[in-house]
């Protein structure tokens, strides 16, 4: 018989697959600016930006005054994450304990500083992030207890 995951679980799953997969992006993104720079340069002075494409070209501008090697940097960084996050959605969707606490432990490390831009000042990103954050920190953490109550009990 196939196991029926609850769809808490299936839904923190597939958030955690979806941040991996953005993480992935912007990772790639940042190696590959910092790659091309000098033909991003080329790009951003062409006739095709400087005519129609205000918010690419805005966007590229952005890119080209960051540092390459905090571009670098930024690209590692985001791809380690994002093989974190990765490993967590798989353990999750297996049930892993270790992944629950993995997650707890990432997830509750960065509360903290959530509530500080929160209070810096209230946007529906970071007041939607927050909110799931905080739910599946919840979740996950209602779910690991009880699994060690039942674990005692046997």
């Amino acid at each position: 018989m196939k196991k029926q995951r609850p769809i808490a679980l299936r839904l923190i799953v597939f958030y955690k697959c979806f941040v991996a997969t953005l993480l992935f992006i912007a990772a790639i993104a940042a190696i590959f600016v910092m790659k091309n720079h000098e033909e991003l340069a080329e790009f951003s002075s062409s006739y095709l930006l400087s005519t129609k494409l205000f918010i690419i070209k805005w966007l590229v501008n952005k890119l080209l005054t960051i540092a390459p090697n905090s571009l670098k940097l930024s690209g590692i960084v985001a791809g380690v994450y994002a093989l974190v996050t990765a490993i967590e959605a798989i353990g999750l969707w297996y049930e892993k304990e270790w992944a629950m606490l993995l997650v707890l432990g990432l997830v509750g490390i960065s509360i903290p500083p959530e509530i500080f831009e929160l209070i810096r000042g209230i946007t529906v990103l970071k007041l939607l992030v927050f909110s799931i954050n905080m739910a599946m920190f919840l979740y996950l953490l209602r779910h690991v207890v009880a699994t060690r109550s039942r674990n005692r009990a046997d």
